[in-house]
């Protein structure tokens, strides 16, 4: 069955680039992560890892995760022989400190990403980083946190120059609180606590630089049914420029699930059932965001900072090399893109690493080539063919999943054919406007069984295929499991 889509293209808000952010975090001995990427005989990011990370061309980088809860800047500062080697008291393993902020700063610098830094609040009032295992007080004050934003932004800061770095970074966005609420009550701040922690910490840092953005946390309780965003607008409103949330609850909702190991491949229909059942949990926590934001009075946008989907085994199922994965992220991202008045900052994934396959960019061993994976492939795909306004189009059309951009004379529809086993047919049309050209980029895998690896790494390369307009309309046919960009050059 065919539909006809009519487009209309006035630009109803501003598109973010930092809708397709990377975030990243050492993460031990569970996955080399951040050290993987560095060359400590040069002391430089490694340059195929670099090479991989602009091809991927994240808007914003940020730095951040749980470990900012023990993590204190000044170790990973000045003289490399001098820099304080640190315990990952989450992840396991030391942590040389040898990347510190002037490589991650110098790392968005060389891919032409700005940074969102993510600072130690206060150890997020969890008892296991303010008395560790091994007698230490890892919790961060608000005069460190202060400290920091002199040290990235003061153009005459004495210690940053000392260092080597003569020119201020001018870091605008800050993370004060990472996952804050997550922990059980009694391992963590209250909501109460979270807010006038946040107030005292946004007031150090702003007297320092009052140009900067702050981002606080605001998602909900994971044992109860509180959401932090409705006390932290109530009390904090006016100092918050972006609330944080995580989607991190992107896991299977059925007991006897598919989605672990590789019972998945037994049955990709059911496996595709179920990732449908976990994008709808998606859809309502956004939704859910979106009502408290409203409900506060205050016009707050969204960043959602992490969130990836989590499947057994602990985010290394192979699922995730695989075009199923792809065809899942590809709607969360459309998804995302839709409320694009509302979600300003978003990510699909952790940024990099060498086993978590949960990452965008993976990194492998010696010999082995860095390479994208499929939620990396369709960050990437989306993000290069976008505008800098979104445009009204329907959420879905027959098996279509749908959302558009514009930028100057030209449309992009992003389309997500959710259908695994039947193409759709669509005639566009643009309201009130003449196409003049028009083409598609496209991702239609033969197999849904498709997949990534370091042998393998450009299974999903789009194809550009031409499309003739005819009778001021374009008519085009989805493939089955794909995903499409349209690109409309339209009469000014």
């Amino acid at each position: 069955m065919s539909h006809i889509l009519d487009i209309n293209p006035e630009p109803r808000f501003e598109l973010s680039p930092h809708l397709y952010m990377q975030f990243m975090e050492p993460l031990g001995t569970t996955d080399s992560s951040v050290e993987a990427a560095w060359d400590f005989t040069k002391n430089v990011w490694r340059p195929q890892f670099v090479e991989v990370v602009r091809d991927l061309g994240p808007g914003c980088i940020r730095w951040g995760g749980i470990l900012t809860s023990f993590w204190k800047w000044r170790e990973g500062v000045g003289p490399r022989d001098q820099r304080t080697p640190m315990i990952n008291y989450l992840w396991g393993g030391i942590e040389s400190n040898q990347i510190g902020i002037h490589e991650i700063l110098d790392l968005c610098r060389q891919v032409n990403a700005e940074p969102l830094i993510g600072i130690n609040f206060a150890a997020d009032g969890r008892p296991a980083y303010i008395h560790t295992a091994t007698g230490e007080n890892r919790a961060g004050t608000a005069e460190e946190a202060a400290d920091l934003v002199t040290y990235c932004n003061d153009p005459d800061n004495k210690e940053r120059r000392d260092n080597g770095q003569p020119e201020p970074w001018n870091v605008k966005l800050w993370q004060i609180g990472n996952e804050t609420s997550y922990p059980k009550a009694g391992e963590r701040f209250t909501s109460q606590e979270n807010v006038h922690k946040y107030l005292e910490f946004a007031r150090a840092m702003r007297a320092r630089d009052s140009s900067i953005r702050l981002i606080g946390w605001g998602d909900e309780e994971r044992d109860g049914d509180a959401w932090w965003v409705t006390d932290l607008l109530a009390t904090a409103g006016d100092e918050v420029d972006y609330v944080a949330a995580h989607m991190m609850h992107q896991r299977p909702r059925r007991p006897n699930t598919v989605l672990v190991s590789r019972e998945y491949a037994r049955d990709y229909d059911c496996a595709w059932e179920e990732l449908d059942e976990i994008y709808q949990a998606v859809v309502t926590k956004l939704d859910t965001l979106r009502q408290k934001i409203e409900a506060s009075g205050f016009a707050v946008p969204l960043a959602l900072t992490e969130g990836h989907l989590s499947l057994r085994p602990h985010n290394t199922n192979p699922l995730l090399h695989e075009w199923l994965a792809g065809l899942y992220h590809a709607r969360v991202m459309s998804l995302y893109e839709r409320n694009g008045d509302l979600v300003k900052i978003a990510t699909l994934a952790d940024f990099f690493g060498t086993r978590w396959t949960v990452n965008a960019v993976m990194l492998g061993g010696p010999y082995q080539n860095a390479y994208l994976m499929p939620v990396g492939v369709i960050m990437r795909f989306f993000k290069t063919y976008s505008g800098d306004q979104g445009i009204s189009v329907p959420p879905s059309v027959g098996s279509l999943e749908l959302s558009a951009s514009r930028r100057g004379s030209n449309l992009f529809l992003h389309v997500v054919n959710t259908g695994l086993h039947r193409s759709q047919q669509v005639e566009l049309r643009v309201s009130q406007k003449s196409i003049l050209d028009a083409h598609v980029h496209e991702i239609a895998p033969d197999s849904l069984a498709a997949y990534v690896d370091h042998e393998r790494p450009d299974t999903f390369t789009p194809v550009r295929r031409e499309a003739d307009v005819v009778d001021n309309g374009v008519t085009w046919t989805f493939p089955a499991a794909s995903v499409s960009v349209v690109v409309l050059n339209i009469a000014s």
